[in-house]
């Protein structure tokens, strides 16, 4: 018995290694449990990997005199910059699904040239972005609700972390390539480089050490701006010049514009629909602050920062069910396509029950690593153990709206969105919070509602399977 144990473990262990290592293979055949497994472990590492950033920054900046605007800061900035990852989501999205059906009709060139094309098109629009972000950082924090010490406080990290979009843009683009070609450990890979950066940077850089000085919280801005810009810098070598699956070649740099028509089409109703979501959350991020001040807003901020943390991993599973539906679909499988979906679905189920139990349980431990603020921990921990409630909604809904993307399907989790952000979540939030005076505590109801609703919009209509024909 304990022979067969080890032996086990053994294999357990030597699996989790292939899946990191990034051994290449068909995800077109064989287990689809298997292909699952093998895609999601890295893309969940490289998940938890982005949603450290957050976590590392507000650790350093959440133990700084005058905390509560400094986190507010960093929130406000944050709910701003979910825009430019709306951007930067779309068009990668659009990378993969595109890549992916290239390498599913086994057309490798051909993938490689689809994704330079994205690429252009990214750098092209993350350039307006860092330029617009970077003049109006002040104004950005005053139409946030910021109060007047917060953007004395925060107008130079938030010029940075805005002027430096381009990094964000590319870190999420390349890694959605790499995911559409399956090469989901070198995605990983490139997210712990940047994080290691970053972990290194922010204590330097926030709090000094011999003759590097002290630049408090314009150095937790420099130090998550340069380590992506690293991991960027990884992203290329491999891409250029790596043994990937993908390999860019000088020919592929000449544009292509029906390709870019393609990923433009792709990515506009993809980036629509996280930019439908994020000025959801900019409101409800506004709401609170007009609501509750600065002591609630950084309590909320503090939550979502550790709700990401845990929701990004999901995320990554759920990115594994978009590489599958692109390759099969592009193999002319979709009933393999289909079964891979659910499969992803219940295993990111059962990973986000398991979270909700520890964020019901642990809330109180879990905020007071981030904060030393009594109030500020009192409001965190009402937001966490609120939000947790539709955790496992949350873990199918995003397999599902990752299926139709996958798919090329972008505009139905559009209107999915349009109905459960804007026609739902936003006016239930704004009755709670200011008709009914419950204030954050509204908001902080209004999230689980609606995401809750979402997703069960969502299964209904990928059991239709309309998103099955689309053609990309």
């Amino acid at each position: 018995m304990v022979t067969q144990n080890t032996k086990t473990m053994s294999n357990a262990f030597s699996f989790i290694k292939r899946a990191i290592k990034g051994e290449h293979r068909d995800y077109t055949s064989g287990s689809i449990r298997t292909a699952v497994i093998m895609l999601a472990i890295p893309m969940i590492l490289e998940m938890i990997m982005e949603s450290v950033f957050a976590l590392v920054d507000l650790f350093f900046v959440g133990h700084l005199e005058n905390s509560q605007h400094t986190v507010q800061t960093v929130g406000l900035t944050e709910s701003v910059l979910t825009i430019i990852y709306s951007i930067a989501i779309g068009i990668s999205m659009a990378a993969t699904a595109v890549v992916a059906r290239r390498v599913g009709e086994k057309n490798n060139d051909e993938a490689a040239h689809s994704g330079m094309q994205a690429i252009w098109l990214g750098v092209s629009f993350s350039c307006i972005m860092s330029i617009v972000g970077f003049v109006f950082a002040p104004d950005i924090l005053r139409i946030m609700g910021g109060e007047p010490e917060t953007i004395e406080i925060g107008t130079t990290y938030t010029r940075i972390m805005m002027g430096g979009s381009i990094v964000i843009m590319l870190l999420f683009l390349i890694n959605g390539i790499f995911r559409g070609a399956g090469d989901a450990s070198m995605a990983m890979k490139s997210l712990w480089v940047a994080n290691i950066c970053n972990i290194i940077l922010c204590p330097l850089l926030i709090n000094g050490l011999g003759p590097i000085p002290a630049f408090g919280l314009t150095g937790a801005a420099m130090a998550t701006t340069t380590g992506r810009g690293i991991g960027v810098c990884y992203q290329l070598y491999h891409l250029f010049r790596g043994k990937s699956i993908l390999r860019i070649r000088a020919h592929h740099f000449k544009l292509d514009f029906p390709i870019i028509k393609s990923i433009v089409n792709i990515a506009s109703t993809g980036t629509l629909q996280f930019i439908i979501a994020s000025c959801s959350w900019i409101f409800l991020a506004r709401l609170v602050a007009e609501t509750g001040h600065s002591v609630a807003s950084a309590g909320y901020q503090t939550a979502i920062r550790v709700v990401i943390f845990f929701i990004l991993p999901a995320w990554g599973m759920s990115n594994a069910a978009a590489t599958l539906v692109g390759q099969n679909l592009g193999a002319k499988q979709p009933k393999r396509a289909e079964e891979s979906v659910i499969k992803t679905a219940k295993y990111n189920a059962l990973f986000m029950g398991l979270v909700s139990l520890i964020f019901l349980l642990g809330a109180a431990p879990i905020i007071s690593v981030f904060t030393n603020q009594q109030d500020v921990q009192e409001i965190a921990v009402q937001a966490l153990r609120i939000i947790a409630a539709g955790y496992i909604f949350y873990g199918i809904g995003m397999v599902m709206a990752n299926a139709f993307n996958g798919a090329g399907d972008t505009w139905t989790p559009t209107w999915i969105n349009v109905f459960g952000f804007w026609m739902l979540q936003i006016p239930l939030a704004y009755i709670m919070a200011s008709t009914f005076n419950m204030g954050p505590t509204g908001v902080f109801i209004a999230i689980p509602v609606s995401e809750t609703a979402i997703t069960i919009l969502a299964y209904v209509l990928f059991r239709k399977g309309k998103w099955k024909t689309v053609a990309v």
